[in-house]
């Protein structure tokens, strides 16, 4: 499936590849492919047979954020095209899939909190990070505000978000920002793996264990632990946790069906 700048691949195994595919403008995203990524990422949350999900970016980048090339001001004010913006965010925050950030080459701006946005990132040894909008006169966006002190803590968070700096992988990894740098020709497979470990998983339950994690900063240990409750005893309900507990007698690995 092709909505014009991005590409959206099944190979049949669970795994939903995303691509901003815009490769002449380092994938900077445009209104309309905001509007795009929503659409797909409400789509991709009410498939079944979608288990896991990619984000990634054509031609040796990532994304080198919102395309700001054609802007004039138009009819509308900027706060209304802002909702645009943070509508797609929280389409992809709420997946209840996994989902994974394939980072090569820019991420900057918008597109480096679209990388935050997901629940693991992924880099080669090319990505480049950059919260860039200080250099451009404006505010951070996409999340990053909520997103980037989560992953490194809120001083470090001031520092990327004012100085607007631009970090290597190398460095991204030892703050924390990413989950694992590789080398660029081991990414492909290296994400495969992951993509497909997350895709083989108990869908129920690991879409409640991300939703209480991502909810877990708001809430009390009592909270967290009425949560974890509820979210067991829907767990003991399905027929995963029994192919769980059926499997481990046969001492095999479990088929999870999300049912």
């Amino acid at each position: 499936m092709s909505d014009q700048d991005i590409v959206v691949d099944r190979q049949g195994d669970g795994v939903v590849t995303i691509t901003l595919d815009r490769p002449r403008r380092k994938n900077a995203i445009t209104e309309e492919m905001w509007r795009s990524l929503t659409a797909i990422c409400h789509e991709i949350a009410d498939r079944g047979d979608d288990r896991a999900v990619v984000i990634t970016g054509a031609g040796g980048e990532f994304c080198s954020g919102a395309d700001l090339s054609g802007e004039s001001g138009g009819e509308r004010h900027r706060l209304f095209k802002m909702h645009v913006v943070g509508d797609c965010c929280l389409a992809v925050a709420n997946l209840p899939q996994p989902t994974i950030a394939k980072v090569s080459g820019v991420a900057v701006g918008a597109g480096m909190n679209l990388a935050l946005a997901c629940d693991l990132v992924v880099a080669d040894s090319t990505a480049r990070f950059s919260e860039i909008f200080s250099k451009r006169g404006l505010s951070v966006d996409f999340g990053g505000t909520w997103s980037l002190p989560r992953r490194i803590g809120l001083h470090r968070a001031k520092e990327l978000a004012l100085l607007a700096d631009i970090i290597d992988a190398a460095e991204a990894e030892r703050i924390g920002l990413v989950n694992r740098v590789v080398d660029p020709s081991a990414l492909d497979a290296f994400v495969a793996d992951w993509a497909a470990r997350l895709a083989a998983g108990p869908p129920i339950a690991m879409a409640q264990t991300k939703a209480m994690l991502n909810n877990s900063a708001g809430m009390s240990l009592a909270e967290a632990l009425e949560a974890e409750g509820a979210a067991q005893a829907l767990n003991f309900s399905t027929s995963d946790t029994a192919e769980a507990m059926k499997a481990f007698l046969d001492k095999r690995e479990p088929r999870f069906e999300g049912r």
